[in-house]
């Protein structure tokens, strides 16, 4: 049965661009039964609410009302995630990217061979992306089939909006986690993509009228994994299907991209690779891309591919620090991948605070902190950037920014209701309860900043999609 509409009554606040957000301290905002914003009234007084709810037809209903302190904000976008790494949280930060896939990645992940193993694993997995503020996450899976399909089905259960994806990889990997054949490979994807549309058709445990909220998405792991003939295939796959999206890693190590050169000697670079094989498009995600050639800059726009930062995984993995400021003056979409388990925390908000880091490096080595004549290149990423890249730049780069990333009418109500007062039990998050904050701009300003930089899961309440409340601080209180 569908919900009645809700109404919520409080502070707001919803990017506009990389260098704005709105920041509404008193607004009124409709959520109706479908689960899109229905309309939004800003700076409404409180000694006009009730006015102003019966000029919008709202007669004698309950208003969700939020204390000073608390706000709306668009749900989190993660680019870019693994989930049969999160068991290695914390594991193998000793290692460079090719010695950590070797030692620590690919013998946990061919665990998921177990189906069993694999449903136990992702039940605890989704529930921890989605309470750590997760509205819609790009998932990678194992390369197993079955347990891939298991990921989807518990995503689909829980109301997440997510793209799932089984990984293609067919050579360069270990005897015990490897796919066959490329033939294996392409029919085990298409039958991962029949059975991931088929949820459509069946409810989930948060309504039976939902849509689909769960995608299949292409993802061939990286070049390396991938010989020519996978690639074909996948070309060809995503050729005769524009809506299937594709994610991949690009550049994310040296030896890395030293060794696609080898395996690819015709390409003119990396994005060359994917792009001869027609895998290079508009709903293509790229990870990392820390060490990308003006020419591959050049190309990816033209494609109007995005690129997913993972700052907290290239610090960790000692891959480098990605230019985002350039890609950003280039016009390319960027948003943000925790790219767990070489990031070390299933949060954007840790993904956030090391974005913020890795820019003020580059603005400090190019010595032009804070005084580049550019936008972005070489100078810190403003809150307003930061916020973006969570949330719409995340949209974008998912090509799903018609759908959310914002909080405006039509948008679907994917949201989270964040809580930086005492009664949150962060330590780390000074409480504006002590300092009786006032309810202005500025005030929110504030909050927002040292949310981003001081938050972490319990500041989340409550976590929406398409205005069903699906996890937070509070779902778990009662579940």
């Amino acid at each position: 049965m569908a919900p009645p509409t809700t109404i919520f009554y409080g502070a707001v606040i919803s990017p506009e661009s990389l260098t704005s957000y709105k920041a509404l301290p008193r607004c009124l905002l409709s959520v109706g039964a479908s689960g899109t914003i229905d309309w939004m009234v800003d700076d409404v007084q409180e000694h006009v609410l009730q006015e102003t709810l019966a000029q919008k037809g709202c007669i004698d209903v309950d208003v969700i009302t939020l204390p000073a302190g608390e706000f709306l904000l668009p749900g989190f976008i993660d680019t870019h995630t693994h989930a049969p790494q999160l068991p290695n949280l914390g594991s193998g930060q000793q290692h460079e990217l090719l010695d950590w896939l070797s030692d620590v990645t690919f013998p946990m992940e061919a665990k998921f061979s177990d189906v069993e193993f694999a449903r136990r694993t992702y039940e605890s997995v989704v529930r921890r992306v989605i309470n750590c503020g997760t509205t819609t996450c790009c998932y990678y899976g194992s390369l197993h089939l079955e347990s891939t399909k298991v990921l989807a089905d518990i995503v689909h259960a829980s109301g997440q909006r997510a793209f799932v994806g089984k990984c293609n990889m067919d050579r360069n990997c270990p005897d015990y986690y490897v796919e066959a054949s490329a033939e294996v490979s392409i029919n085990e994807t298409k039958q991962l993509i029949s059975h991931i549309r088929s949820l459509a058709s069946r409810p989930n445990a948060q309504s039976s009228s939902r849509p689909h909220l769960v995608q299949p998405i292409l993802t061939p792991r990286f070049a390396i994994s991938c010989t020519p003939e996978l690639l074909t295939s996948l070309g060809k796959m995503a050729s005769s299907d524009p809506s299937l999206h594709i994610q991949t890693h690009i550049s994310e190590n040296k030896a890395e991209i030293a060794f696609t050169k080898e395996l690819f000697p015709d390409a003119p670079h990396y994005a060359g690779v994917y792009d001869s094989f027609g895998l290079l498009r508009p709903n293509t995600i790229l990870a990392h891309a820390v060490h990308l050639e003006d020419t591959e800059l050049e190309l990816i726009a033209k494609r109007k591919a995005g690129i997913s930062h993972c700052p907290t995984s290239n610090f960790n993995l000692s891959s480098g620090v990605a230019p985002i400021g350039v890609y950003l003056d280039r016009g390319i979409k960027v948003g943000l991948g925790t790219d767990v388990s070489g990031g070390f925390s299933p949060s954007i908000l840790t993904c956030i605070q090391n974005a913020s880091i890795a820019s003020k490096i580059l603005a400090i080595q190019a010595g032009t902190h804070g005084t580049s004549p550019t936008q972005f290149s070489n100078r810190q990423l403003p809150v307003a950037t930061l916020l973006y890249l969570a949330t719409l730049g995340g949209a974008e780069v998912c090509h799903i920014d018609k759908t959310v990333g914002s909080l405006a009418p039509g948008m679907s109500f994917d949201a989270l209701l964040v809580n930086t007062r005492s009664i949150a039990g962060n330590p780390g998050l000074w409480s504006p309860d002590t300092d009786t904050p006032g309810k202005g701009k500025e005030a929110l300003d504030g909050l927002l900043e040292r949310f981003l930089f001081c938050g972490d899961d319990r500041n989340i309440s409550r976590v929406y999609v398409e205005g069903r409340f699906i996890g937070g601080n509070n779902y778990r209180a009662n579940n």
